[in-house]
């Protein structure tokens, strides 16, 4: 399995730890893109919408998710008004949803055009569920971040670098229709992975795993590897390793195939057996929790 994809900028990630949830986007209509977005996906947007005891405090502005801002910023404001807040950040507390929904309320406190002072630390006060009206995510993907800018910001020298270096590492990426928040994704010129956020309890999710690796049915067809798992936010995130082609829409049967087996398999209550208890310890082996 590759490594979790880097910071869109080479900073790392610094923590601070008051609090801890460990499924954050729990009980979110999408929970699973909201992982992918903030775990996987390079360059994706999606408009949010404002519950109306928001809007009637700060005012009606469009507020936009993105997956990274220019230099890793939690939030941003645009001159024409617009709020973009980023998923992917250099300082997070124990709460992500916490964090996302203080950037949300911090940037609708700052005028049109300024910086968005966050803090590191937030404290008690609401989450995404409590500022957002919930449901599906409208996602697109992007081939590049010019999506973040206005005409003026886009001649700042500082911003433009970041620009740039954002763009450089953006790898080809299809969300898949198959399966709810499932990524094609090429790593390499001769090598791809599909990566599939499942919505379940990790508990009920390895399980089901365990029965499909022990009865041989893991793969998504020749030439494919099972490379292991992520956890992240509280669910799993299984990963494939596929050969550079084809490319990632040819891959939708495939993994159809794979969620009807997986879903029938989530129906199974009885307990494991002793194949399914070894392949079970296996995949924990080859897990790798992303924090």
């Amino acid at each position: 399995m590759s490594k979790r994809r880097k910071s869109r900028e080479t900073a790392p990630k610094t923590k601070l730890r008051d609090i801890f949830v460990a499924r954050p986007f729990e009980g979110l209509v999408d929970e699973p893109e909201w992982v992918a977005l903030r775990e996987l996906v390079p360059a994706a947007s999606a408009p949010l919408t404002l519950k109306p005891e928001i809007i009637e405090e700060y005012g009606d502005r469009p507020v936009t998710l993105s997956t990274v801002l220019p230099m890793a910023w939690p939030a941003m404001t645009r001159r024409d008004g617009r709020v973009f807040i980023g998923l992917q950040r250099h300082v997070q507390s124990g709460d992500v949803s916490r964090d996302l929904a203080v950037a949300i309320l911090s940037a609708l406190r700052t005028k049109p055009g300024d910086t968005v002072a966050v803090p590191a630390l937030p404290g008690e006060g609401p989450r995404l569920q409590d500022v957002l009206v919930d449901g599906p995510l409208e996602i697109t993907l992007h081939e590049g971040f010019e999506y973040w800018l206005d005409a003026e910001q886009a001649q700042d020298a500082t911003v433009k670098a970041s620009l740039e270096r954002a763009n450089a590492s953006i790898y080809p990426t299809v969300r898949l229709a198959a399966a709810k928040a499932a990524y094609w994704c090429r790593v390499a010129p001769d090598k791809s992975h599909i990566r599939w956020v499942l919505p379940e309890p990790e508990d009920k999710a390895l399980d089901a795993l365990a029965r499909l690796s022990a009865a041989g049915e893991l793969l998504l067809g020749e030439d494919t590897k099972f490379a292991g798992m992520f956890r992240a936010h509280g669910v799993l995130v299984p990963v494939w390793d596929l050969p550079g082609e084809p490319e990632g829409a040819d891959w939708e049967a495939a993994l159809a195939d794979f969620a009807k087996r997986y879903a029938d398999t989530l129906a199974a209550d009885e307990p494991l057996d002793a194949a399914a208890r070894r392949a079970k310890q296996g995949l924990i082996g080859r897990q790798l929790t992303l924090r």
